[in-house]
């Protein structure tokens, strides 16, 4: 009796990385470590290890420890979608933006701001950083006075959420739907962005 055997099919094929989810990993991974520990104590060998990658390949995406970190201590990329919609519906964008980054992503968008003590002269990077990206790119879009002070307001109405949110983890706030949260704490935000509307 004859047993027939199947020839062998094609090798498969090397699992090849997507280079933008590898970036975004490392980048939430160095995050992640930033918002806990000073930055000087921080090794490459710790990101790769939380983003599960080889330190070299960290520095071929890049450069250097400083480079990811200059990117890791940027808010450009929150900012934009921080402030995403029309200026009369903003705040409770806004709030409905930092509890769907803690849920959706385990990252606030802001929060980052609050660990800058950490860094040293780092966190004079990380201050400036958010200064020029998020509060006084929001001031630029309001009208009427004291722009900039209303929109350090604001935003220290969504640093403070972050916070109850993301580290005293309010277990009301966390078991409340982002919809819901955006609706009350929304106006709160939005009078210091159009006041007397």
């Amino acid at each position: 009796m004859r047993t027939m055997t199947t020839p062998p099919g094609p090798a498969p094929a090397p699992v090849r990385r997507d280079a933008e989810a590898t970036k975004a990993a490392i980048l939430k991974a160095a995050r992640h470590l930033l918002a806990r520990h000073a930055h000087a104590d921080i090794t490459l060998k710790a990101v790769a290890e939380r983003a599960g990658v080889s330190p070299p390949l960290i520095l071929k995406y890049f450069g250097n420890k400083d480079a990811l970190f200059a990117r890791v201590m940027s808010f450009d990329t929150d900012a934009d979608d921080l402030l995403d919609a029309p200026l009369d519906d903003l705040g409770r964008h806004m709030v409905r933006h930092v509890v769907s980054s803690q849920r959706e992503r385990g990252a606030d968008p802001l929060l980052r701001i609050a660990f800058a003590p950490l860094h040293g002269d780092h966190g004079e990077v990380l201050r400036a950083n958010f200064r020029t990206q998020v509060t006084e790119r929001l001031a630029a879009r309001l009208t009427g006075p004291d722009a900039g002070l209303r929109a350090e307001l604001a935003v220290a109405a969504l640093v403070g959420l972050g916070v109850m949110y993301g580290i005293a983890r309010g277990p009301h706030l966390r078991g409340t739907d982002a919809d819901a949260l955006a609706d009350r704490y929304g106006p709160a935000v939005q009078t210091q962005l159009t006041p007397g509307r």
